[in-house]
């Protein structure tokens, strides 16, 4: 493979260099995270007991992204072998795509109960650490306890986001079920400043509930009694009988060949299937250059066209009208690819029958390798907060579709269309390494843009993160980062684009990146549009 070696060729200003090293490694947006996940491998745990201890300290570090109530993902290399776990949770069975559409017209509101689905983030820690993990379960709560309940200062990009939210909610947030937020997230009627000592007790409190019943209070337990209150105290849906019956799925990872390299996504119900069909149109190009224009609408047109398909038929896999295979289909892709022209195309579903969240990696001198995502959604969520226990939950809800005839329509028991995609790349049957893209539909265009860095321009991995990035934004909206090219940018809006350069980065994804090279050193990297860092040992 010889990755890390091949790219050493820096064409790009960087904050950060790539980190080496041979026993394990964890990267995420925030360092004492991060840490935490390191100082748990130095105990004798492995990558994958780092990486829920990582996720674990992330619900009280970085709440604004992630929370007890939210969701996860996770791709997991283990002895030569890619396993998936979805832990996304179902549409209550109490909720009716009637009464919400009677309610609030043709789209789910993403504050409130409306779109709060079962959580599956306590579920996804339980079972990575039942099948892959070596030490006690309990002990890989502890980093994250003691965060909550004696402190931890909040970073400054952490700090911004949370500030912005708080201002959001004041002005919008008048229902019951919302007003727990400001007590719980708040200090004396506001967001907390960068640097300033954090508090989040109930956090432990919860957490220290979770560790000593292996999750299954929030399931089967005093939490799960305690949400059911509290949601039908406040007009909620969720009911302890939805808690009970959900279980995380282990499930078959996808797949496709590019260029050489073998990249993995989650299946649906999440939309990693959108960065493969992006990938695979793109696989027919020759890309001599990164920085051209031709470059950027190739990528810019495969997105679009993959997303479009995304969008009409990704779902819960039970209720989906055609298949992975269809859309991955090299008749189906190749005739994808003949739509790609020298002008901006508005994009349209195919029909393949013809023919807020936080990402962290690991890795251990073992070999196992871990993906892994978790997530509120948008920001914190849908803004409910279960009184005295900190868990927050997510808005995932609002990625249902209120049309009757669509795939992704509402129903009791149904997962919804899920943005959250840790992905991985290997060659010749050998683990390369996780990486991932948080930040909603950016997602799998981070994860496109990312492949595209490392195979077809040599790029190493921090090179890869710092690389300026683009986002199709819907409809022909295409935004750019400033440090994007300039005259790329305006030949582009001659093809067709609607070029739109905004005044903050932040909305441009925030990845990490850990590559194995054949002597089996670690070379990992970081988002430098975010607080993160690389622990390495």
């Amino acid at each position: 493979m010889n990755l890390s070696y091949d790219a050493l060729k820096y064409s790009y200003p960087s904050r950060r260099s790539v980190i080496y090293g041979k026993k394990g490694m964890v990267a995420t947006t925030q360092p004492l995270a991060a840490q935490a996940g390191l100082s748990i491998m130095k105990k004798g745990g492995n990558a994958v007991d780092a990486a829920i201890a990582t996720a674990i300290c992330m619900v009280v570090l970085e709440p604004n992204n992630c929370g007890i109530g939210g969701d996860a993902f996770a791709l997991v290399w283990v002895k030569d072998k890619l396993y998936g776990l979805n832990a996304s949770g179902m549409a209550p069975m109490a909720i009716n795509a009637d009464e919400i559409r009677a309610k609030y017209g043709t789209a789910i509101p993403k504050q409130g109960w409306a779109s709060v689905t079962v959580p599956g983030i306590p579920s996804a820690w339980v079972e990575l650490s039942k099948k892959f993990g070596k030490l006690p379960f309990k002990s890989l709560f502890e980093p994250a306890i003691e965060y909550a309940k004696n402190g931890f200062p909040v970073a400054p990009v952490t700090a911004k986001l949370w500030g912005d939210y708080y201002k959001k909610y004041s002005a919008s947030f008048n229902e019951e079920c919302l007003m727990n937020w400001f007590t719980t997230f708040g200090i004396d009627g506001r967001a907390p400043k960068p640097g300033e000592t954090m508090y989040l007790r109930d956090h432990a409190k919860t957490l220290e509930e979770l560790a000593e019943t292996d999750c299954e209070s929030i399931y089967r337990g005093r939490l799960a009694e305690v949400i059911d209150e509290f949601s039908r105290k406040t007009g909620g849906y969720i009911r302890k009988e939805d808690l009970a019956a959900y279980h995380p799925e282990w499930v078959e990872p996808i797949s496709i060949d590019y260029k050489g390299y073998t990249v993995s996504e989650m299946p649906p119900n999440g939309h990693g299937l959108t960065a493969l069909l992006a990938l695979k149109i793109l696989s027919g190009f020759d890309f001599k250059c990164r920085d051209c224009t031709d470059t950027y609408h190739k990528q810019i047109e495969a997105m679009k066209l993959a997303f479009s398909d995304a969008q009409k038929y990704v779902t819960d896999p039970r209720y989906m009208t055609v298949t992975v295979d269809q859309l991955l289909s090299d008749e189906y892709t190749s005739r994808r690819r003949s739509l790609i022209c020298d002008k901006a195309l508005k994009p349209e579903a195919g029909d393949p029958r013809c023919g807020g969240t936080i990402y962290l990696c690991a890795a251990d001198g073992e070999g196992n390798m871990v993906s892994y995502i978790q997530s509120n959604y948008i920001g914190f969520g849908s803004g409910v907060v279960v009184p005295g226990t900190g868990i927050s939950f997510q808005c995932r809800g609002a990625g249902f579709s209120l049309d009757p005839n669509h795939d992704n329509y509402l129903v009791p028991g149904k997962r919804p269309y899920h943005t959250i995609i840790p992905g991985f790349l290997s060659r010749d049957g050998k683990a390369v390494g996780p990486f991932g893209v948080m930040g909603g539909f950016m997602q799998p265009q981070g994860h496109v843009q990312m492949v595209m860095n490392t195979v077809d321009f040599h790029m190493n991995p921090q090179e890869a993160l710092d690389a300026p990035r683009w986002q199709w934004q819907g409809g022909m909206k295409i935004e750019v980062e400033r440090s994007f090219p300039t005259a790329e940018t305006e030949q582009l809006l001659r093809m067709g684009h609607d070029m739109v350069v905004p005044t903050e980065n932040v909305f441009f994804g925030r990845g990490q990146i850990i590559w194995r090279d054949d002597n089996g050193v670690l070379c990992g990297a970081t988002e430098p549009r975010s607080d993160g860092t690389v622990a390495v040992w």
